[in-house]
């Protein structure tokens, strides 16, 4: 597969796209909403911070004991069935009155259930599009993302500015059974990928399997922890600035397209190996200078080259999916999902208490920093686990 023309030719991947589409559009003005809502009423940047991305925190339960289901449910019934979960709960976040603390367990709850809906998403990416166009495929879905979260900022924005907060969030909710619609009409039934009932022993076995490689493991590693750190940088637009947190959000989307159209269509499959961590560097360094509280023009350009480096994560994919035997891909992918997520929520926690004890703008080149130094231990590793490697091969042809 060469082409963006060939992923739409292919059957079921129009509507497939089209629901992931509304989900993030949903998802992104939710979030924006909540966290606005949240900050309003508290003036806390933890509190906001945690609010926006604490669904994540949870995703680590799910990785656990649930994500066997990943692969063990019918593709377009989980689909269909967890948007509409996401719109009741999206629909009860917006209810006048309703207590800080149902609020978070609210948004604990949807990140419990989003945590086998990313296994159960990509695994069927990868059955409609097989491995050699999975990397184009999901480049695909990286920079719908960018552009819908674009929108979902904007529009989401003006309506918190021109309405308010809990009209964005019905807003939202209204978009997830958009979602769920147009997977019911648009998909075919498919039977599950792996015989066997869900189970936290399955899910164990699964984790163990995949977690037994180091190059794997290191894999996981770089999908989780530098792009998490700089999440939590995220995190704290709304604190750094109130009045301009959806521009800084949005920007942040249009430079994760870029970095998605570079690495999925422009940079030659040989060249994107050797970018991983290049790329995964500059999505932490733009950041160092928020120190210093740049005005929010230079924020803005800083905020957009730095999501570049989010176009790393389609060269590890790439590289895990290709690590993978087929029937573990959705549970692979669903953990990688379900850690990725995780530790943008941990970050968000740290970033918006680290913002409590000094100020956004610190924690911003806090997070920044340690982004940038896990990257360069898991380089160091990478290089020495070739080293390794190329000794162990020419022992043995000797």
């Amino acid at each position: 597969m060469r082409s963006y023309r060939d992923l739409f030719r292919t059957p079921e991947f129009t509507p497939f796209f089209l629901a992931a589409s509304a989900q993030t559009v949903a998802q992104t003005m939710g979030g924006l909403a909540l966290g606005t809502l949240v900050y309003r009423a508290t003036g806390s940047p933890l509190l906001s911070a945690v609010s926006m991305f604490g669904s994540s925190l949870v995703q680590v339960l799910g990785a656990t004991f649930l994500l066997s289901a990943a692969d063990r449910l019918p593709p377009r019934a989980a689909l269909t069935v967890l948007p509409l979960l996401f719109a009741a709960a999206t629909a009860a976040l917006a209810l006048p009155g309703l207590p800080v603390g149902w609020l978070f367990a609210i948004v604990l709850a949807k990140g419990l259930v989003e945590s086998v809906g990313g296994g159960v998403r990509w695994g069927l990416l990868n059955e409609i599009l097989s491995k050699d166009g999975y990397l184009l495929g999901r480049s695909v879905f990286n920079m719908m993302s960018g552009v819908m979260q674009i929108a979902g900022y904007a529009t989401g924005g003006a309506l918190v500015a021109l309405l308010s907060p809990r009209s964005a969030l019905l807003a939202a909710a209204a978009l997830y059974a958009v979602a769920a619609v147009v997977v019911r009409l648009g998909l075919t039934r498919r039977p599950p990928r792996a015989t066997g009932r869900p189970s936290v022993a399955a899910t164990w076995r699964a984790n163990a399997l995949l977690w037994s490689s180091p190059t794997r493991r290191q894999v996981y590693l770089a999908l989780w922890i530098p792009n998490g750190l700089v999440v939590g940088c995220e995190s704290l637009f709304v604190s750094y600035a109130p009045d301009s947190a959806g521009t800084l959000f949005a920007c942040a989307a249009l430079g994760m397209l870029a970095g998605d159209v570079l690495v999925g269509r422009v940079l030659p499959p040989h060249l994107r190996p050797r970018l991983g961590f290049p790329l995964l560097l500059l999505l932490a360094v733009p950041y160092v200078p928020f120190l210093l509280h740049p005005a929010l023009p230079l924020a803005a350009a800083a905020v957009t080259v730095a999501s570049v480096g989010f176009g790393a994560s389609l060269v590890q994919q790439e590289r895990l999916v290709a690590l993978t035997p087929d029937e573990l891909s959705g549970h692979a992918l669903g953990l990688h999902s379900a850690g990725m997520l995780t530790m943008q929520g941990v970050a968000a926690a740290l970033a918006g208490s680290l913002a409590q004890l000094t100020s956004p703008a610190r924690a911003m080149t806090m997070m920044a920093v340690g982004s940038a130094g896990v990257t360069l231990l898991l380089m160091g590793a990478a290089r020495r686990e070739k080293v390794r490697r190329v000794s162990c091969e020419t022992g043995s042809g000797g």
